[in-house]
């Protein structure tokens, strides 16, 4: 076999048997009840993941004084609104999670728009809690 082919077997090979142990798992471990503490479907909220990526033309004190001016520090987050967590990623810049009520998905998007443009490129990802049910087939296969 050449090499190409040999390579693409391997790979059909990997993908049937991830395939087939994906089948294995117990097919209710994503209807596990949510963790402590996690926000449980149907409260009207969802989770927001923000990529605040840098603007690497600038150096940190600009983009901060940049932010400063246009409010970032005053409007982000909106009142009321949950943060989740807030992680420094070396080379991106900032990743934010939020819960945020359904009904105020605008405003959180608007304050991004009007405040942070300039000094961060945005990335948006709707997300949820996996943890819970991730972790209960592991816990099962382990017994």
């Amino acid at each position: 076999m050449h090499k190409p082919a040999a390579r693409i077997a391997r790979l059909l090979g990997a993908t049937l048997f991830v395939s087939l142990f994906n089948l294995a798992l117990p097919a209710h471990a994503q209807n596990a009840a949510p963790p402590p503490g996690a926000t449980p479907a149907g409260d009207g909220t969802f989770l927001l993941t923000i990529f605040l990526k840098h603007d690497e033309s600038k150096t940190l004190p600009q983009i901060n004084q940049q932010l400063k001016e246009q409010g970032y520090f005053k409007q982000f987050p909106p009142p009321g609104v949950e943060v989740v967590s807030w992680y420094v990623m070396m080379g991106i810049g900032q990743v934010v999670t939020l819960r945020v009520p359904a009904d105020r998905l605008r405003e959180v998007n608007r304050a991004i728009e009007s405040t942070a443009w300039g000094g961060y490129r945005t990335e948006f990802y709707p997300t949820y809690d996996y943890k819970a049910a991730a972790q209960k087939p592991r816990e099962e296969m382990n017994k």
